[in-house]
């Protein structure tokens, strides 16, 4: 009897042991596709805070207009995108001695953990810095409505019994 509830003790160890590593897994696959940018592109620097009632996402884009930027948002995933075009020098560079600022087309897919209004989303661009604003959903189960119940009359109780 005491052997017995020991083998079940691990077993129930070791089902926690799975899922915790599982869900480790998962965040690590999350967070590698999230910060891995397509070839040729560049990712730009993000900030995710998190408040009570919303998801705060700050990406910096210094020098990208707000019509060079596309943002998309689904009930998982944010996506920044668009394109940092390089100005042309007013003289003619004879070399450069240090460049370090990316052009080109930038990417960035930022997994969603929580349930957010995506028809509430905000989003903004000042000084260089996109906003994005996510509210966060009040109840995360949805509604709950009433399903009428009928009741289906079994055929052999219509047929009347003689009396």
């Amino acid at each position: 009897m005491i052997k017995a509830a020991h083998i079940g003790l691990k077993r129930i160890e070791l089902e926690r042991l799975r899922d915790g590593i599982g869900r480790l897994y998962a965040a690590l696959q999350e967070a590698t596709e999230a910060e891995a940018p397509e070839p040729g592109k560049w990712a730009p620097p993000v900030d995710l805070c998190e408040t009570k009632d919303l998801i705060t996402v700050r990406v910096e884009l210094p020098g990208v207009s707000a019509s060079q930027i596309k943002v998309g948002l689904t009930n998982t995933h944010l996506r920044i995108c668009g394109e940092k075009k390089k100005r042309a020098p007013r003289n003619r560079i004879i070399s450069h001695l240090c460049s370090e600022r990316s052009y080109g087309h930038f990417s960035r897919v930022l997994p969603l953990r929580w349930t957010v209004n995506v028809g509430d989303a905000t989003a903004e661009l000042a000084d260089g810095v996109l906003i994005v604003r996510l509210p966060k959903r009040k109840d995360r189960r949805g509604a709950e409505f009433k399903v009428t119940i009928k009741e289906k009359q079994n055929p052999e109780s219509r047929i009347q019994k003689p009396e």
